[in-house]
This record gives structure tokens, C-alpha cells and sequence, in this order.
């Protein structure tokens, strides 16, 4: 049992099974569902709940809809991973020698599941979130439909023809959207039934660094995807102009958390993300820089570079927001 906690954790951390070890259930599913990015989704969502009791304007909360919300936007964020896969897969973009078959086991390629069986696990997953949504849509109204149904458009038109989203440089404001807005706002409206416009501007610093590790993992594949014709923004803007724009992001998160505390909006203790500037110019420096030459010794991810420093660096970010909120939903000090 301890090996196989010990792959659980491997996967979860690398996207990768450890070096040597069997392919168990659990660790197949973990990989076919990427729940190594899970943590965003995760984050997104504890935010929009932890505004509920740590906002400027306190309302009751529901914290059973707000599991199940949770829930709900764990199971999309999954069945997104997978859209994107079979997609990619059938439109000959994920190929044994592009990024994404190289830095992790791919889906279908590596054998894993085949297509029939992914839409099938595609299904599935959309089902589980429709008895959701019928539920919590009941409960809370039609708002909750909406916010769903702009979720499932940019999931599935992310990669999915006719608009691919992620061909035409808006992958990028599509990821915005979805985890600032739409996630951390709708868990809000579920959580209190209520929804106002700060709550929408209070997504916005989470969102931004979600986005730097979309664009960092875009600049990862720059060459690759400029090779197949996918205009992903950093393709658009070059790998240069594109690491420039990470870095303005990252620093704009900082100020932008500082802005709302000004404003009222986030309570004092939201500041605790600034226990995070120290890591701040190492990461700004490895963003402005070209990636090594070759493989850095036990890096798990290779070929992909940037977006690793940007997710580690996002998922601290979080999970000091997180901190500060809940410490104001307990001691609120406010502006």
C-alpha cells in the first residue's frame, strides 16, 4: 500500500509515474484526468467560497452547495483535461513527438485508454456535473445554469472545431474567464444565492496567475505549435514578448491584491501573499531567460519549462490568499 500512495503522490506532483514503477488503477486515472492541475481548480473555487464569509459585505453561506459546487468544478476541470486530449488526438495535433506525448504519458497514445473509452469517461464526467447542476440550479435558480453553460463552451471549444479557441490566441483570455469569473463568482452565487459586482473584480488576481501558467506552458511549445499552424498568444506575440507579458502578470497579481485590500474589497490579511514576493525575482529572472540547453537532472517535466516555475509559484500564491481570506472571514479587518 505504501508503494502505491507513494506513485499517488508521484503523479500528483509530476504528472509522471516514478521512475521504474507498474501502472496501478488509481495512478491510471490520475494521468488520464491530468489531477496534477487540479490545485487551481481547487483554489479557485475555496476563494470563491471563502468570499462568502471574508468579503466586504458578509452573506450566509450554504457550505453543503459549495462542496457540491467544489465537486462540480473538480469533475469539469477533468473532463476539460480530457476534451482537450481526444480532441488534439483526432485533429493530429498530439502526435508521439510533440510536447504533449514527451513530457507526461498521453491518454490514448501511450495506451492507456482508447478513444472510444475516453469519450465514454468524457460522458461520464459530464453527467455526474448535469445531476449537479440540476440540483444546485434548483436551488439557487437559473444563474447557476449560466454560469455553467459559459464554462462548458469555453471547455469544449478550447481545442474543439469550429472555433478552437486555443488556435485563434484565445485560449489564454478563455482560461482568464473561466477560473477568475466564472469559477470563483459562480461558487460565490452558489455558496450565497447572491452576486455582486466586487466579487467579480475579486476573481481577478487568482485569474491572473492561472493565465501565467497557461502562457508559460504555451511558450513551452512555442516552436511546436508555430510548426502546426496553432496560434496560441504566445505563437501571436513570439516566446520573447510573451515571457515579458508573464512577468508583467506576475508582478501585476501583487499590486492588483494590494489594490483591493486599498479599496475594501479583500481584508487586511489577504496581504499574507506578500510572504511570497521573496520568490518573486527568481522566478521573474527564469521567465526572462531562455530555457537550458538540455534536461536539468530529475526535472520530471521536460521539455516543458516555464509553466513548471509558474504553477509552483501559483499554487503558493493561492494558497496564501486563501490564508489571508479565511483569517479575515474569522478577525475581518477592513480599510
Amino acid at each position: 500500500m505504501a508503494s502505491l500512495i507513494d506513485n499517488w503522490k508521484h503523479v500528483l506532483t509530476t504528472q509522471n509515474l516514478p521512475p521504474g514503477a507498474a501502472m496501478d488503477r488509481v495512478s491510471k486515472w490520475l494521468l488520464i484526468i491530468r489531477a496534477s492541475v487540479f490545485p487551481m481548480t481547487l483554489t479557485s473555487g475555496a476563494i470563491g467560497g471563502l468570499l462568502a464569509v471574508a468579503g466586504p459585505t458578509p452573506a450566509d453561506a450554504n457550505w453543503l452547495y459549495f462542496l457540491a459546487a467544489l465537486v462540480g468544478l473538480v469533475v469539469a476541470h477533468a473532463a476539460n483535461n480530457m476534451i482537450n486530449d481526444y480532441f488534439d488526438t483526432v485533429g493530429g495535433v498530439d502526435t508521439e513527438n510533440y510536447v504533449r506525448g514527451q513530457y507526461a504519458p498521453h491518454p490514448i497514445l501511450s495506451g492507456m485508454i482508447s478513444k472510444g473509452g475516453l469519450l465514454a469517461a468524457i460522458a461520464i464526467a459530464n453527467l455526474i456535473d448535469l445531476a449537479i447542476l440540476v440540483w444546485l440550479a434548483d436551488a439557487r435558480g437559473i444563474g447557476v445554469v449560466v454560469f455553467a453553460l459559459l464554462g462548458l463552451f469555453v471547455s469544449v471549444f478550447y481545442v474543439a472545431p469550429p472555433l478552437q479557441l486555443k488556435h485563434r490566441g484565445l485560449g489564454e483570455p478563455g482560461v482568464a474567464f473561466v477560473w477568475g469569473p466564472l469559477m470563483i463568482a459562480g461558487t460565490y452565487y452558489v455558496t450565497t444565492g447572491t452576486l455582486a459586482p466586487w466579487v467579480f473584480v475579486a476573481s481577478l488576481p487568482y485569474a491572473i496567475l492561472v493565465t501565467t501558467v497557461l502562457i508559460g506552458k504555451h511558450i513551452d511549445k512555442h516552436d511546436a505549435d508555430a510548426a502546426k499552424g496553432i496560434r496560441t498568444l504566445p505563437v501571436l506575440l513570439g516566446a520573447d514578448r510573451a515571457r515579458f507579458l508573464n512577468q508583467f502578470l506576475m508582478v501585476s497579481f501583487f499590486v492588483l491584491v494590494g489594490c483591493l485590500v486599498l479599496t475594501g474589497t479583500y481584508g487586511v490579511p489577504a496581504l499574507a501573499v506578500l510572504l511570497a514576493l521573496p520568490k518573486l525575482p527568481g522566478l521573474l529572472r527564469v521567465q526572462g531567460a531562455p530555457p537550458p540547453a538540455e534536461k536539468p537532472a530529475n526535472y520530471p517535466l521536460w521539455p516543458l519549462w516555464y509553466v513548471a516555475w509558474a504553477f509552483v509559484f501559483t499554487r503558493l500564491c493561492g494558497v496564501l490568499l486563501l490564508a489571508g481570506l479565511a483569517a479575515n472571514a474569522i478577525y475581518p479587518i477592513f480599510l
